[in-house]
């Protein structure tokens, strides 16, 4: 038998969480980065009867969780009905203490096969420190957005939302009390629900359909790095952003007077400033050379029209994203956990990196603060060398650092350009205008971020 019990000050009521909690995307925020875990089926949010079953993988399969004793802004309760435990129950409670609120998680479970199962008990426990740990430091700085926000909920329109950050930023909005407006391609009705049809391949949009949002955010475009870049592929490349970009933009111009969004954050990269070597790189340096930074330059060009007809457009230049379970980060650990992984090239480019968290935050502020306008360089304030990446990887996963990518290997897979622009070009870029603005990072340094991210900081359990 298991009995675990956590516990978490707020900087909201205890209303004001649980009201997070029941917000559809809540799950999503808080499932751990370093697991992937998959939703098969689910339905009724977290009221009496509603359920989920999950799929976590080898070796442990599908969960399935029933929820029951549910009190409107004080308790709700998960059990399993067939999955990895012999037993398994989880009470989360809600309640106010000296003006602040506090979350408690109460777990109780059985291993099966007991008694032989009892030395699993440790390793159990363990994973839970993990899990609540990641939890926790979620929902602190979530609902701190929350307390802090001056403006009411906005309606936001997202392209890209099929894709991972599109799916995070998606799950952010929504517990952060925002209505999220999904665009998907097809024809055919052009606003039905909360959904927008639109084709972006041929620049198809209609106006009207974007009459009551307050704001677009634009994620769409073909990934950089998921096939090589022939002639055709950085055609493509291009299209899909500039074309969508410029559809979206002339749309934005044409609803604007009849009640249309009145901000558009289309993402650009900082791939604009091109290879640079040491110099140091902010919002006022000219684009450099190469393709990506070509590209870049087009991107934000193609939202001119918003922005002459008086739309605030905003281009959050987007660092190396890190994540356990997507883009660089996801290509770089698996050789690190079987020993093999170290520096890619001579580890001397600067690679400015930013958490996913950070930039769903970096987003949020460009859609809710009116000072935002123009450029800025969605990147963490301590940028590092790649040599020191590798070495800070190899530290939070307890392996070696040692094994170097060599340059010409590198430019075999992928061709020269591709090689160069994408793992070896140097961008020492600084995010002045996010520190002008007072904007708070919740992972400005490299080392706890992936700690964080890789679930290695352990909480004690109250039991």
């Amino acid at each position: 038998m298991g009995a675990l019990a956590f516990e978490l000050r707020v900087p909201v009521s205890a209303t004001r969480a649980f009201d997070w909690h029941e917000r559809v995307g809540a799950f999503e925020r808080l499932s751990p980065p370093w697991q992937r875990i998959r939703v098969v089926e689910r339905s009724g949010g977290i009221r009496d009867g509603a359920r989920v079953t999950l799929d976590l993988g080898f070796p442990v399969g599908r969960w399935r969780l029933e929820h029951f004793d549910y009190r409107a802004g004080l308790a709700f309760h998960d059990r399993q009905l067939a999955g990895p435990f012999a037993r398994y129950e989880h009470a989360h409670e809600f309640r106010d203490q000296d003006g602040i609120g506090i979350l408690s998680d109460r777990l109780s479970y059985a291993l099966p096969f007991a008694p032989l199962s009892a030395p699993g008990e440790a390793i159990i426990g363990a994973r839970f420190e993990r899990l609540f740990a990641w939890r926790h430091r979620v929902t602190r700085a979530d609902l701190l957005h929350i307390a802090q926000r001056t403006t009411p909920p906005l309606t936001i329109g997202v392209t890209g939302a099929g894709g991972f950050i599109g799916g995070e930023w998606c799950a952010f909005l929504s517990t952060q009390g925002h209505r999220v407006v999904r665009f998907e391609r097809g024809e055919g009705h052009a606003r039905q629900r909360d959904v927008i049809r639109w084709q972006p391949s041929r620049g198809v949009l209609d106006p009207a359909a974007l009459q009551g949002l307050d704001a677009i955010v634009h994620l769409a475009g073909a990934g950089i790095a998921d096939a090589p870049w022939t002639p055709a592929r950085k055609h493509e490349l291009v299209e899909s952003r500039v074309r969508s970009t410029k559809a979206l933009a002339q749309a934005m111009a044409a609803a604007l007077p009849n009640g249309g969004p009145r901000v558009l954050v289309s993402t650009s990269a900082i791939g604009i400033y091109g290879d640079r070597g040491d110099e140091k790189l902010t919002e006022a340096s000219p684009p450099g050379k190469g393709f990506l930074a070509g590209l870049a330059t087009e991107w934000e060009r193609a939202a001119d029209p918003a922005r002459a007809a008086g739309v605030r457009v905003v281009h959050p230049r987007i660092g190396i994203v890190l994540w356990p379970q997507s883009g660089a980060l996801a290509k770089l650990a698996p050789p690190f956990q079987f020993g093999a992984g170290g520096p890619l090239g001579d580890g001397k480019a600067w690679w400015s990196w930013i958490s996913a968290h950070d930039l769903l935050d970096a987003l949020l502020w460009a859609v809710e603060d009116g000072r935002a306008t123009g450029a800025f360089n969605a990147v963490s304030p301590r940028p590092v060398r790649q040599r020191d990446l590798a070495r800070t990887l190899g530290r939070v996963l307890s392996r070696p650092s040692f094994a170097p990518a060599p340059a010409f290997a590198l430019r075999m897979l992928l061709g020269r350009e591709q090689a160069d622009e994408m793992l070896l070009g140097s961008q020492h870029v600084l995010p002045w205008m996010l520190e002008a603005a007072g904007f708070a990072w919740r992972d400005p340094e490299l080392e706890p971020a992936l700690a964080a991210m890789f679930g290695r900081p352990r909480l004690k359990s109250m039991a």
